[in-house]
């Protein structure tokens, strides 16, 4: 009955209060280890995957590494190109300053009883429009994965400056571009770069086709008065008697062509290869005329000029010879006026009066005279040169 009726023990509930502490703090760092190592074996999964896809990476072909100058250049053109909306801004304050500047000196003098008008700006005298010709000129931009980089750019600005020349010109011609499709690089530099200023440029034409396709549709814009009319040194001669409207051609220029440009006929179309390859492609542009039933032909610089240097010349000097010739009438009087001087052509009448000369006051002369003579026209007939397949040279 006394065992029965004595109490029992109490639990120490302090003591396990305290174990149950004790054998609960380790759980979070269990917990933490285990976060760690997922987290570690996590890590390198995705390191092994990255070592993967660069394996995978190398199996497809590494991509091009950029040299330190063109990531300059990349780096440079990307800061300009963010901030033209800046500079934008920056005109527009400027102009407003300077209405607001006016507008203060006006009211100014005016409050001291100084009435004056406003100064106006003159506008600038513009050269009066030269007289369009029934001539076209076509640029063949079919070329494009024979070049690199800095050679489509430079094709980009001597179309350029042929568009400047042309519409300076006193007579000028209708220009025209093939091959310039929505996949065309040029196409794609032009309406980035620069911001699409073509689409405004007047009396240009832009064609996705090839030349043969243009030389075609250049008979139909060179109908009619909207054609233009036949006048400065395409008008027939006086005495020579004419029998309507004189029919025209299609010519590509080409320094390797065996025909020699004579002159340049009305409703006439001449190609002019956009190919700037150093000379690496040597007859591409009269190999290409050939296989499309071209008639080819080459500008008479070697029968009126003597050259120093190569014999080269860009797309947009063969344009502006051609302009000047129509002007002129004069292919001597035409080189000059566009060759470079460092280029050191001299027209060939004057070359042998200087010759001749020469040999008269110097005595034994005559011997070696010839012989440097036919070394120069030796030169001249060699097609060389450094910049376009379709520059003329004779």
């Amino acid at each position: 009955m006394e065992s029965d009726e004595r109490p029992s023990k109490m639990r120490k509930l302090e003591h396990e209060d305290n174990t149950n502490e004790q054998t609960a703090d380790p759980a979070p760092e269990d917990a933490l280890g285990k976060e760690h190592n997922v987290a570690a074996e996590k890590g390198e999964n995705e390191d092994a995957g990255d070592d993967a896809a660069e394996v995978g990476g190398e199996g497809e072909g590494p991509e091009p590494k950029l040299s330190k100058n063109q990531l300059k250049k990349q780096r440079r053109l990307e800061r300009w190109e963010a901030g033209r909306e800046d500079r934008k801004a920056k005109r527009r304050e400027k102009i407003k300053a300077k209405k607001e500047r006016r507008r203060e000196e006006w009211a100014q003098n005016n409050a001291n009883g100084e009435t004056k008008e406003l100064p106006r700006i003159r506008a600038g005298k513009c050269a009066p429009k030269g007289t369009q010709v029934p001539v076209t000129i076509i640029f063949d931009c079919d070329f494009e994965d024979l070049m690199f980089d800095n050679e489509l750019k430079s094709l980009g600005l001597q179309i350029t400056r042929s568009y400047s020349d042309n519409r300076k010109a006193a007579y000028r011609a209708h220009l025209a571009v093939s091959s310039f499709g929505e996949s065309s690089k040029l196409k794609e530099r032009f309406d980035g770069i620069l911001a699409k200023q073509y689409t405004s440029w007047e009396g240009v034409r832009f064609f996705s086709e090839d030349f043969v396709h243009v030389a075609e549709q250049a008979k139909e814009w060179m109908k009619g008065p909207q054609g233009g009319e036949v006048a400065g040194a395409l008008e027939p001669d006086k005495g020579a008697q004419s029998d309507g409207e004189e029919e025209g051609e299609v010519v590509y220029l080409s320094a390797e062509s065996d025909n020699t440009l004579e002159r340049l006929k009305p409703n006439s179309t001449y190609i002019i290869g956009g190919l700037v390859d150093k000379n690496r492609h040597k007859g591409l542009c009269y190999k290409r005329a050939l296989d499309r039933g071209i008639k080819t032909a080459k500008l008479p610089i070697g029968e009126f000029l003597k050259m120093k240097s190569r014999q080269v010349l860009v797309t947009n000097h063969v344009l502006d010879i051609m302009l000047k010739w129509m002007e002129f009438g004069d292919w001597g009087k035409a080189f000059m006026e566009v060759l470079p001087k460092r280029k050191g052509g001299v027209l060939k009448s004057e070359a042998e009066e200087g010759d001749g000369e020469d040999q008269a006051t110097s005595p034994g002369a005559g011997d070696d005279g010839e012989e440097a003579l036919e070394m120069d026209e030796e030169t001249e007939t060699r097609p060389t040169g450094e910049s376009n397949n379709a520059a003329m040279v004779a």
